[in-house]
């Protein structure tokens, strides 16, 4: 996943409460050491999903970026000493300035016949740390540091789940404004027109067509955006499309937040040298 430091949408008033669940939820299970609370905040209302008496693969991004050893601060506090004879003290650290992302790295390509689609298992080999003034800014240095390098313009492959089809609409017609053109396969196509949005329909593989593999294959392709649909056909041909973007070095994403961030990214550079060369 990628992480964020500091947070960047949250409010004072929901830190707070994260703040003291997380130190109530700490003290009344008694924990020594490291603990890792996963939080969610749905309609302002922030909710424990799970607890566990452990660290976290955020652990040494955190150290990293704020300074502090905490996993050595935590075996040292499990061997008997307390946190203010170490010099802290209970409650959250102010933060740092600038913004730091924690991006992960993928070595799809060098893993034949692994699916790119993401879950909850852990697939990424790698992780890298993009630092700048803004979220866009340290965005766009962990992608470019992971591996994600885009073009400022090209063609973008659309192909998406049902669900996914409103969300999708506000994102092609991003991509469009930073002057890109947009291929979809039928259903994806179809929700793009019906908003307007010019788009060229292009079959699906198990509707006996090898267009959008061609495609992919001979640079006519520079993006790609899949989510997971249902049906074992669709998979299958969501497999197909997703490890030959990963073959031929293509970037593909299999997640509309991934999408939004890189897009953040994206348009952030592109406005900042549209500025300066006017």
């Amino acid at each position: 996943s990628i992480a964020v430091y500091p947070p960047q949408n949250l409010s004072p008033e929901l830190i707070q409460t994260i703040e003291d669940y997380t130190i109530r939820v700490a003290q009344g299970l008694n924990t020594i050491g490291l603990v890792n609370i996963q939080f969610v905040i749905s309609e302002g209302v922030v909710y424990i999903i799970e607890v566990n008496p452990r660290a976290s693969r955020t652990i040494p991004f955190l150290s990293k970026v704020t300074g502090i050893p905490m996993a050595k601060l935590a075996t040292k506090g499990i061997l008997g000493l307390k946190l203010k004879d170490m010099g802290y003290k209970t409650g959250l650290v102010p933060s740092k300035s600038g913004v730091y992302v924690k991006m992960p790295v993928f070595s799809f390509s060098k893993l034949k016949k692994v699916d790119t689609v993401l879950g909850p298992e852990m697939k990424s080999t790698g992780e890298i740390i993009g630092k700048d003034v803004n979220l866009p800014k340290a965005l766009y240095k962990g992608f470019i540091a992971s591996g994600v390098n885009v073009p400022d313009y090209g063609t973008a492959l659309m192909t998406v789940s049902d669900k996914d089809k409103e969300e999708i609409i506000p994102l092609a017609k991003r991509l469009i404004s930073l002057g890109y053109h947009i291929v979809a396969t039928t259903g994806t196509g179809k929700a793009l027109e019906a908003e307007g949005i010019k788009v060229d329909v292009i079959e699906k593989i198990n509707e006996n067509s090898n267009d959008i593999l061609d495609a992919i294959r001979d640079g006519r392709i520079n993006l790609v955006v899949n989510t997971m649909t249902e049906g074992k056909t669709s998979e299958t041909d969501g497999f197909l499309i997703r490890r030959e973007a990963v073959e031929n070095n293509i970037p593909c994403l299999t997640s509309l937040d991934t999408a939004e961030a890189l897009l953040q990214a994206m348009e952030t550079i592109h406005f900042q040298l549209e500025d300066m060369s006017k």
